[in-house]
């Protein structure tokens, strides 16, 4: 349907999870229950440990196997839909591209997001801050981007237990106030350059 109806779907998307969320935090019966589910929204790598990551590694690295197995025909993609098919890649189906792509994607970002709460905009603003470096091919950027989204996110986290007064500002709190301009700001530059 176009550019629109994706936005509109996503807008409504977006806003049907938000009044679940609100509906979920309404009819907790506990105050405890309701600041872990807030404190899981703002996202932080507040008292993880190695079990933690334990737990999130193998979604990690069936995501990452999936996608790094669809780095080609992400170049192709590059040329357009109909050129990544006459090149030979399969796009839809079972195990299109399409599907390894989003699948891959899900199972590493929800496996993270399952131990460390929603952290935002460090897989927008990282890709796009790396894409230069790597010569716009998206093969070649998908480990670039797993490894600058990991130092971006230990960075932030050291800011958010160094600058701590007080209450300590949740990781996801602070990504956004950061990402948020930073990915406005490259979208502007965009739109200008055409690029």
């Amino acid at each position: 349907g176009g550019t629109l109806v994706l936005l509109l779907a996503g807008a409504a998307l977006s806003s049907f999870a938000a009044a679940l969320t609100a509906l979920v935090l309404n009819l907790v019966p506990s105050p405890y229950a309701s600041f872990e589910i807030m404190h899981w929204l703002m996202g932080s790598l507040t008292d993880r440990t190695f079990t933690h990551v334990w737990i999130c590694l193998p979604g990690v690295v069936c995501g990452t196997l999936l996608m790094l197995s669809a780095g080609r025909a992400l170049d192709a993609l590059t040329l357009g839909e109909d050129v990544a098919e006459s090149l030979g890649f399969r796009l839809h189906g079972v195990w299109g591209v399409q599907t390894r792509i989003v699948l891959g994607a899900a199972l590493s970002v929800g496996s993270c997001v399952a131990v460390s709460g929603a952290i935002g905009f460090v897989g927008l603003v990282v890709p796009h801050l790396l894409r230069p470096l790597t010569g716009y091919q998206p093969s070649r950027l998908l480990v670039p981007s797993a490894l600058g989204g990991s130092l971006l996110l230990l960075g932030a986290d050291m800011v958010v237990r160094v600058a701590s007064v007080g209450t300590e500002l949740q990781l996801g709190v602070l990504t956004a106030l950061v990402g948020a301009p930073v990915f406005f700001a490259r979208v502007i530059m965009l739109k200008r350059t055409g690029s």
